[in-house]
């Protein structure tokens, strides 16, 4: 078997655009005719960008080569160039590759990707979801009330996802992540922080579990302030309080408050996040399977965190394509703990597949099917180009003030 064509995709993701602006998906094809599909997480540059780089690594370390020579394929690409360390672009490229040769893997010996790495250990995975507006775009007016500024109309979300059957939300009201953070909370970003908390847990009770999403906005100093705050109200989890380049500084939030520190979604590759683990920075990890460096990268770091009673809970906030490789990945791993997920997984998000994702009152039904269990959409892909200039994701671009 021996892998002949790459193709990619740049979609823009209609509205309510959950998940961001675009995904970049691709597809593997050998010579024999197995397709596998994979997905680019990667927020950096622009998306032709990164498609031309995935075409470069295709043809540099791909092309030609038999897909299930994993291990093989990783370290040529990590150590191309001489490189060797965790880039964030590559890892992304390198994951949406990595994936689309697993999803051929699986094809070829008609089993799902989960089998192959370690065997089915969980029937149904449980989920959770942003709490998002009740209809339309998923960038309202900020300065008009909305899910993510007034804490009584996120309660009210927080509710309908309850009665959907969702046993988790996250939300994060506590101010802008900046590319001057980490800062020290505002007065009003604590208050608002501590108000949702209070909110939302008075409207759903002990029905769900409450995720307190930040994007690494804070001082240690501030993080410790907000996570005071936010105690009383026991939730889950705390979302990487601090900026993710130094586990020691986030080590001291964790050691600081009973909330678990949940980390990792920028993180690449079980050296990063070895060191997380090393530090006791958080005891749960949220690696992104289109970023981290794909399934056995993965899998390789959920066997990491076992080692120090850490879970696994794998973020997402991309296209439907490096969710199913959660779903993969969460299926076979002994400490998943709860999988991210677009709301039921249902709506225009996975309009580019063909092949569904099962949800029922709360939780994923891994799939049966061989591979990943995702095949692409190839009309409604063409029929979504991105045109756009905007980045997946973008941060404000001036200090945080008083």
């Amino acid at each position: 078997m021996r892998l002949e064509k790459l193709e990619t995709f740049v979609v823009a993701n209609p509205p309510p655009r959950h998940g961001g602006r675009y995904f970049i998906f691709l597809r593997l094809t050998t010579a024999c005719g197995i397709t596998g599909v994979g997905e680019i997480y990667n927020a950096t540059f622009g998306p032709n960008l990164c498609t031309a780089m995935a075409h470069d690594v295709f043809e540099r370390q791909f092309a030609g080569r038999d897909p299930h020579h994993i291990e093989r394929l990783w370290r040529q690409t990590y150590g191309a160039g001489f490189t060797m360390r965790p880039d964030v672009t590559v890892m992304g490229v390198l994951s949406g590759l990595e994936m689309a040769c697993w999803d051929i893997i699986g094809k070829a010996a008609d089993q799902p990707v989960y089998q192959l790495l370690g065997g089915k250990v969980h029937d149904r995975l449980r989920s959770y979801t942003y709490l998002y507006p009740a209809e339309g775009d998923v960038y309202p007016d900020p300065d008009e009330p909305n899910v993510y500024n007034d804490a009584d109309i996120a309660a009210e979300a927080a509710v309908r996802a309850v009665e959907q059957g969702f046993t988790a939300v996250k939300f994060d009201p506590a101010g802008p992540y900046t590319v001057y953070d980490g800062h020290q909370p505002r007065l009003s970003d604590l208050d608002l922080s501590e108000a949702y908390c209070r909110q939302i847990r008075s409207a759903v009770g002990d029905k769900a579990d409450l995720l307190f999403g930040t994007h690494g906005q804070f001082t240690v100093s501030g993080a410790k302030r907000m996570a005071r705050r936010l105690e009383a109200y026991d939730p889950l989890w705390f979302e990487e309080p601090i900026p993710p380049e130094n586990p020691a500084d986030m080590a001291e939030v964790a050691r600081y408050t009973a909330i678990p520190v949940a980390a990792g979604e920028r993180l690449c590759t079980k050296h990063e996040f070895a060191r997380l683990l090393e530090a006791g920075a958080a005891s749960i990890l949220q690696m992104n399977l289109g970023r981290v460096g794909g399934l056995l990268e993965a899998k390789k770091i959920a066997s990491m965190a076992e080692t120090r009673q850490a879970q696994i809970a794998p973020h997402l906030y991309c296209g439907p394509v490096v969710a199913a490789a959660n779903i993969q990945i969460a299926t076979c791993s002994p400490n998943f703990l709860i999988l991210e997920a677009i709301g039921r997984f249902d709506g225009p998000f996975m309009d580019f597949l063909t092949t569904p994702i099962s949800w029922e009152a709360g939780f994923v039904l891994p799939p049966v099917s061989p591979g990943l269990g995702a095949e692409l959409n190839d009309a409604v892909i063409a029929a979504h180009p991105y045109t756009g200039k905007e980045l997946h994701l973008n941060m404000v671009a001036e200090p945080v003030n008083p």
